[in-house]
């Protein structure tokens, strides 16, 4: 598939792809089909919990994808934290305290389906946090976790993790360093790395301190921009903080390549082409009849978006429908060619968006 582009040149290109299974996404089924659909509709990447049976999960899913056509492999990235923070954590609480009366609002917002009788089903909850202000009696919390740093040597060693990316937030700097500390021997055999962050007051210096950190590096940062983090699939509304936040890092010159990420959906690549953010013919020379920017810092352009939520959202009823058809121990989505290409078809309407024409 030498013919094939590399993911990377998506970056370079402003046409990057990226699709969020979820840091604390664990149903294995889903992930497997998602990275499926995802990679046979042309996503540059795909970024899963740094879990083993994870990352296990979304190999066969590429593996699957590029058997059945043509398609460039897209970069396995894993996420990973330094601290606290919303999207490494679990809903949960005890059914039996609940009333018999209770109408369960808790199950109608989850977006994972990830509540029923028994409680929080806790492969499928990704920390969004929808159910918790939603409880009438407030019973349910939240359990939160900090990703080993031990961990990423094994899953980059021998499950061939391709990138890595480290949520992080001002404020958090000696964790930072902490955990960068832990993974810098492992960088030289990875091909990217991404940071992603929050918007606050000090953010931009806060990244400039972390990019003199981690400096110098075989390949530039991508900076994911996390605007309004898991809430996509809520509205049209939702992309404009991604957007305010991503613009700010991309004219602070900060080095390196800005994607955003949080809030993200389908309209979003809409209001980047109309704040002329997204990329266009007068950001690329051409060169041998392909075209690449001159340079990530001389791009004013966003180099890509991440989506979770909203893409994950997208997929939700083909396999909703495959799972009640044929329970999650047999749902490989390859073996049903109609809703395989249903699914292929939506993803690829959300990863069009972002591609060039041939």
């Amino acid at each position: 598939m030498s013919n094939l582009k590399c993911p990377l040149q998506s970056l370079q290109q402003g046409t990057w792809f990226k699709l969020i299974c979820g840091a604390s996404f664990q149903h294995l089924p889903a992930v497997r089909n998602l990275t499926l659909a995802y990679t046979l509709a042309g996503a540059d990447c795909i970024d899963v919990a740094a879990d083993p049976a994870v990352v296990e999960a979304a190999r066969e899913g590429i593996d699957a994808a590029c058997g059945l056509a043509e398609t460039a492999s897209p970069l396995l990235m894993v996420s990973v934290n330094d601290a606290e923070d919303p999207h490494f954590r679990k809903a949960e609480f005890d059914p039996n305290r609940c009333p018999p009366d209770c109408s369960r609002p808790c199950e109608g917002v989850c977006p994972a389906d990830a509540i029923d009788a028994n409680g929080v089903i806790d492969r499928r909850c990704y920390g969004c946090g929808r159910c918790i202000p939603i409880c009438p009696y407030g019973f349910i919390e939240t359990r939160s976790y900090v990703a080993t740093p031990a961990s990423v040597a094994p899953l980059v060693l021998s499950m061939g993790v391709d990138a890595l990316e480290i949520h992080t937030q001002p404020g958090q700097f000696e964790d930072f360093r902490r955990l960068w500390g832990s993974v810098r021997p492992w960088v030289d055999r990875l091909k990217a790395v991404a940071v992603s962050c929050p918007h606050r007051v000090d953010t931009l210096d806060y990244l400039r301190s972390l990019h003199d950190l981690m400096s110098p590096l075989p390949y530039p940062v991508i900076w994911q921009t996390d605007g309004r983090p898991m809430s996509g699939d809520i509205g049209k509304g939702t992309t404009k903080a991604a957007i305010e936040f991503g613009q700010k890092v991309l004219e602070s010159d900060l080095p390196g390549y800005v994607q955003l990420a949080g809030g993200t959906n389908h309209h979003t690549v809409s209001k980047l082409k109309s704040l002329n953010l997204f990329n266009n013919s007068l950001n690329f020379v051409r060169s041998e009849e392909k075209q690449f920017p001159k340079s990530p810092s001389a791009a004013k352009y966003i180099a890509g978006v991440a989506y979770g939520s909203y893409a994950r959202s997208l997929l939700s009823p083909i396999l909703e429908r495959l799972e009640h058809q044929n329970g999650e121990s047999t749902m490989y989505l390859e073996n049903h060619p109609d809703l395989l290409w249903s699914a292929v078809e939506l993803a690829r309407s959300l990863v069009s968006q972002h591609k060039l024409p041939s």
